[in-house]
């Protein structure tokens, strides 16, 4: 196992510790937040050393979006559970991610090719980040911070859909 790939298995374990610190360990929000800063700086890390030393995996492609998505739906559904955020921001992000999983599972089925992410989809995951730390803190333009993460999500699937239908409809 290479180390992009190790860290992104570290970011699998984190989630259920995200959860645990979030719910049950007492004044756990800066702990919970902690660990999920700790994700998303193993996100960076993983890509980083991936790409720059040549250490793309097959496995690491599909593993590392995954965990991104897992946290970031974990963490917003343990929000939603504290009434932190409204449900809504879960449900058309579990939307869209759904849609994409379907997308890019039939893509790579017909084509063996994967649709990369776009600059939208990287700064709605960046919105996402700084608006759960906020929701966590109960800092002010918490709300407002998901709602632009959530805009850029919708955005980044809309490209995303067109990236689809041209590289889907070419076969």
């Amino acid at each position: 196992m290479n180390i992009p790939n190790f860290l992104t298995l570290v970011r699998f374990l984190l989630i259920p510790l995200f959860v645990y610190t979030f719910f049950y360990v007492h004044e756990g929000n800066t702990y919970a937040a902690v660990i999920f800063i700790l994700s998303g700086i193993t996100d960076i890390l993983d890509g980083y050393i991936a790409r720059h030393y040549n250490q793309v995996t097959k496995i690491g492609t599909l593993l590392d979006p995954l965990a991104d998505k897992l946290m970031i739906l974990t963490v917003l559904t343990s929000l939603w559970m504290k009434n932190l955020i409204p449900f809504f921001v879960i449900a058309v992000l579990m939307v869209k991610e759904f849609s994409m999983i379907i997308g890019a599972a039939i893509l790579y089925k017909k084509q063996e090719i994967a649709i990369p992410a776009n600059n939208y989809g990287k700064a709605a995951t960046l919105f996402f980040y700084i608006a759960i730390i906020f929701s966590i803190f109960k800092w002010p333009y918490g709300f407002t911070l998901m709602i632009i993460a959530l805009l850029l999500a919708i955005l980044a699937f809309v490209i995303y859909t067109f990236e689809f239908y041209k590289r889907n409809t070419k076969n």
